[in-house]
């Protein structure tokens, strides 16, 4: 018995009924097991190691080029994995499933978070940033090959089900559905804080009876509700009174700061070079750095694609390029 045979023999042994075993793993494509990692962990690794994940670090969260101590979509997603794994762990579910799943589900967000995929919403009319994820991971990873990384299904159903109607199938998908939105509404409460946009005596008096008025104590509320209402059942839920906290926070979250007056120049701004670089490349395909010649034809998927993947700061240095002219002092 080899290492990874052994890890998913501890599994069959130690984790809950209702958790997704790594050796029924399914991928489109089989390939010979690995002799130290289980499927689930091969994927959080394969994601880790993509391109799509190195970018995000480079992707706006809430606030554009904000510094040094604000989050961006790479620690979005670590905050999302940590919350996950605890969660899995508590409740015998299969923590490295949680991993992958929260490790690939923003890596289809597009320059300057939300404010780019709503951009590129006005101009094709259907783009969805879980959708453009599991586009990634399955298609344009390894240099767009149609084969992607090889994702077990598993893994790519909680990416896709991380946000929008379709709820994931197994309980590790469900984690990241909830932990995502704990993660952001508190993290990006923190980050308002910092920005001077909000102080703890703006929270809703709902608010602050529940959850208290920190982050940690948030993020402990919730996850501890999570782990109570979940124990030993075959389905992840919170509680009436924490689901509706929640949601008073989310509420006040998008009033305060996510849709705050002092935040519409930039984001509009950043809408801007979104839609200019998506217009130049219908017209211009051939400044597509990976352009190969297809007869001269180039799809608006392959656009969306291509504007899609950009880092905020690669956006505005190809719109500097195209759109500013070149003056010298």
């Amino acid at each position: 018995m080899n290492i990874r045979e052994s890890i998913e023999e501890q599994e069959e042994l130690l984790l809950s009924p209702y958790a997704a075993k790594s050796r029924h793993a399914q991928r489109d494509i089989e390939e010979e097991p690995d002799p130290l990692r289980t499927a689930f962990q091969r994927d959080r690794d394969r994601i880790i190691h993509s391109k799509c994940f190195r970018r995000l670090k480079h992707k706006t969260q809430v606030y554009i080029a904000p510094g040094d101590h604000y989050r961006t979509r790479m620690t979005h997603t670590l905050e999302v994995g940590q919350i996950g794994r605890t969660v899995a762990r508590a409740l015998r579910l299969n923590e490295d499933l949680v991993e992958a799943i929260a490790m690939g589900h923003d890596v289809g967000h597009t320059p300057f978070g939300h404010v780019g995929e709503y951009a590129l919403r006005d101009l094709v009319g259907h783009f969805n940033h879980n959708e453009q994820s599991l586009r990634m991971v399955e298609v344009l990873e390894k240099h767009g090959n149609k084969q992607g990384l090889n994702l077990t299904k598993e893994v790519r159903n909680g990416i896709l089900g991380h946000t929008g109607e379709m709820i994931p199938s197994t309980l590790e998908g469900q984690i990241i559905r909830i932990a995502d939105r704990i993660a952001y509404l508190c993290h990006d409460y923190d980050d308002a804080q910092r920005a001077g946009m909000l102080k703890a005596e703006d929270l809703p008096e709902e608010v602050r009876t529940y959850f208290g008025d920190t982050p940690s104590s948030m993020i402990t509320a919730m996850v501890k509700d999570m782990v109570e209402q979940s124990w030993d059942k075959p389905v992840i839920s919170m509680s009436t009174n924490i689901e509706m906290t929640m949601n008073i926070l989310r509420q006040f979250m998008f009033k305060h700061v996510y849709l705050a007056p002092a935040l519409i120049p930039d984001r509009n701004k950043a809408a801007h070079v979104v839609k200019n670089l998506f217009h130049h490349f219908m017209e211009h395909p051939e400044d597509i750095e990976t352009y190969v010649e297809r007869d001269g034809v180039y799809s608006t998927v392959d656009i969306v694609d291509y504007v899609a993947g950009l880092t905020d700061q690669y956006a505005i240095k190809l719109f500097k390029k195209y759109y500013i002219p070149n003056i010298t002092l």
